[in-house]
């Protein structure tokens, strides 16, 4: 398999990985076919940026944003608190596409357990596993808080 520029980018965008070690994963799969390499090696950087994003969660997140979904009738929405460790993460494109995805996601599915729930945008992910890309591409903790999903005429609660 070759091994190219454009290969290696597309991997660390995708994993967060460092350049060196996707090269490395990639060198590794090299005796494999084009596309079941760069498979191979996504699954071992998306494993590996899991276990790290494990490590993480008893962090602080003392930071983050609240984000909000109103279904285009009007008569839906979901607000979603998520939260990080720093202000500079919370501004982060990443964190800003999950939180819009969840509020989304809780709009349409409802706020319970909403780590286990099938993305509806990608069913063949959970939506905490949303949650862990972002924090391997991030390298900071970020959890899910407090979730609300409103009906217009249902009573909440």
């Amino acid at each position: 398999m070759k091994i190219s520029i454009d290969l290696i980018k597309k991997l660390k965008e995708q994993t967060g990985a460092p350049v060196l070690r996707v090269k490395k994963v990639l060198e590794e799969v090299g005796n494999l076919p084009a596309q079941a390499g760069e498979a191979k090696a996504f699954k071992v950087l998306q494993k590996e940026g899991f276990e790290k994003a494990e490590k993480r969660q008893t962090r602080q997140t003392g930071q983050g944003k609240i984000f909000t979904y109103v279904h285009h009738t009007g008569k839906v929405a979901g607000v979603v608190e998520l939260l990080c460790e720093t202000d500079f993460v919370a501004r982060n494109e990443l964190f800003e596409t999950l939180g819009r995805d969840i509020s989304m996601q809780t709009a349409g599915m409802g706020e319970k357990d909403i780590e286990k729930q099938e993305f509806i945008k990608d069913p063949a992910k959970k939506v905490g596993d949303l949650v862990k890309e972002v924090i391997a591409k991030t390298g900071e903790n970020i959890r899910i808080g407090r979730v609300f999903r409103v009906e217009l005429g249902q009573k909440n609660g």
